[in-house]
């Protein structure tokens, strides 16, 4: 099967010599929900530009669903819906009219495109503002008619940068529980967020990009085990003089005992038999693990919130 998304040696190089992409390589399985993350100005939003074809490449490939980016930019940029970071719309349309345009942007029949508009409406409890304009609407309401506009035409790829920015956590859960439905139906998703309790919970992989370049990709779960520390937190009722935890490595932080293990469920009752045995009275076990937050930092040396992305990529009709 034909990866959904796919990027090889994908170089962007913009005037003034500014090397915003170095060669990076990506491949999203369909039906996958990815993630891409990085500290502002990593090269997450180049990417998606290149991938929906709203910015050139300078060297290398991508392809979707097989088809070429660029020489066959009309089957590629078919299937795919994008949410950009920054809203977009036409002043002069109500809610309603824009979605149904932007469904016949993609070839949708006027009768099937009201079909859709009204579903999409519904879906992100826009149904009242049908005949309301842009203008007239909440930062929240906005974004929700921004991703209604990438899924009214019901693509096989989702692409959403910063979907959920700016938004009441109301509206983010109601995201995620959609997101992950259309998911389980077999869209792919393609996700960058900078909270990354929404990677977290979403996303099945994830890529770390910084300074242009892919520098980890894997599952957040094994993020964490391969490049993070898990463990043991433990509080005595009586110090123990000299103690020995074999064969884990330990200290001692104001005046609580830190277990360096891999598997802290399956190893906490033998620590404690241990420490037992050496005549330590336990007050409390806590299992801590680094976040995938903590991992992103080590890698990158950077928050998700370091510096502005210095380019701006606006929304453009995918269909020319």
């Amino acid at each position: 099967m034909k990866p959904a998304i796919e990027v090889k040696n994908l170089q962007k190089i913009y005037e003034g010599g500014l090397e915003a992409l170095k060669g990076i390589n990506l491949s999203i399985p369909q039906g996958s929900f990815y993630g891409l993350l990085g500290p502002n100005g990593a090269g997450k939003t180049t990417t998606i530009g290149i991938i929906t074809g709203l910015v050139n490449i300078t060297s290398g490939s991508a392809t979707i669903m097989g088809h070429d980016s660029v020489k066959e930019f009309r089957q590629a940029r078919k299937l795919i819906g994008l949410s950009p970071q920054e809203l977009n719309f036409d002043v002069f349309f109500s809610i309603g009219e824009l979605l149904e345009l932007q469904a016949g942007y993609y070839g949708i029949s006027n009768k099937e495109a009201k079909e859709r508009t009204s579903v999409m409406l519904e879906q992100f409890g826009l149904t009242e503002k049908r005949n309301s304009r842009a203008r007239e609407l909440s930062g929240g309401m906005k974004r929700r008619v921004q991703i209604a506009k990438a899924l009214v035409h019901d693509p096989q790829i989702v692409i959403l940068d910063e979907p959920t920015a700016g938004v009441d956590i109301e509206l983010r859960h109601m995201l995620w529980d959609y997101l992950r439905q259309i998911n389980k139906e077999g869209k792919t998703i393609l996700l960058t967020t900078h909270y990354i309790e929404e990677a977290e919970q979403l996303c099945e992989t994830v890529s770390i990009i910084n300074d242009g370049k892919i520098i980890v990709t894997d599952s957040p779960d094994n993020l964490t085990r391969s490049h993070g520390m898990s463990g043991l937190e433990i509080t005595l009722t009586s110090e123990v003089t000299d103690l020995k935890l074999n064969p884990w490595t330990f200290n001692i932080i104001d005046g609580k005992i830190h277990v360096n293990i891999d598997h802290p469920e399956k190893e906490m009752a033998k620590v404690i038999n241990q420490i037992s045995e050496q005549g330590g009275g336990i007050e409390n076990v806590r299992i801590f693990r680094s976040s995938l937050e903590d991992i992103f930092l080590k890698l990158t040396g950077k928050s998700l919130h370091d510096d502005e992305e210095s380019i701006d990529i606006q929304e453009k009709t995918l269909i020319v």
